[in-house]
């Protein structure tokens, strides 16, 4: 069992941090533009799923090892901004290559292009060691060492109960930004500049994480 009032207290701050625009948000709007509502649906169960093996990690001491390990930390920050810029710059590269002709449909994503997505999801906040500080600094806040309950556990539950949290959240912003998308998309020339914002948020986003 969990401290009942420690529980409320996690369940509010956690909600605005959710809420709160990031990294995660940007990474969901600009897959939801540039692929549809199907792609930033993968992407919060990404995220989520990104959010458990954190946990995981936290329970394992494998953030508190991040945070002793100056090296650690810069390796893996250098991991997280280069595979988002790879992200940025092919995506940027594959507008390039596109057809002038635009199709005013939504863009049907393939149940292997789903998993892909899901998995630059996954790997996006797998790799950013704010994310796993996140965990060890905020979570242990909330153990109640009184409790019968084990600190491992309470931290896994803690840790299971945010990604729990902000996946609905994380759906509004998909659901808001395909509403977004498909204005644009009534455009001609808006699959591609689209596509290209997208580029550029993720570039930025690397940028971001390294600073």
């Amino acid at each position: 069992m969990l401290n009942p009032e420690l529980l409320a207290s996690f369940l509010f701050a956690s909600f605005i941090i959710a809420v709160a625009p990031g990294p995660s948000n940007a990474f969901l709007m600009a897959q939801t533009f540039t692929n549809g509502r199907a792609a930033g649906m993968q992407s919060a169960f990404g995220f989520a799923l990104g959010g458990v093996i954190h946990t995981l990690f936290a329970v394992i001491g494998l953030s508190a090892i991040l945070k002793a390990s100056e090296t650690a930390y810069t390796t893996v920050q250098y991991l997280g901004a280069a595979y988002l810029a790879y992200l940025g710059i092919r995506t940027f590269k594959d507008t390039l290559s596109k057809s002038n002709e635009c199709d005013d449909e939504k863009p049907h994503v393939s149940n292997k292009k789903q998993q892909n997505v899901m998995f630059q999801a996954m790997m996006t906040e797998v790799l950013n060691p704010k994310v796993a500080l996140f965990f060890i600094a905020f979570i242990p806040q909330f153990v109640d060492q009184s409790l019968s309950t084990s600190t491992t556990v309470q931290l896994a539950m803690f840790g299971l109960l945010y990604p729990i949290l902000a996946f609905p959240i994380d759906c509004v912003y998909v659901y808001s930004g395909d509403k977004i998308a498909g204005y644009f998309r009534a455009h001609p020339s808006a699959p591609i500049w689209i596509d290209r914002i997208s580029a550029f948020i993720f570039i930025a986003l690397a940028i971001n994480l390294l600073l």
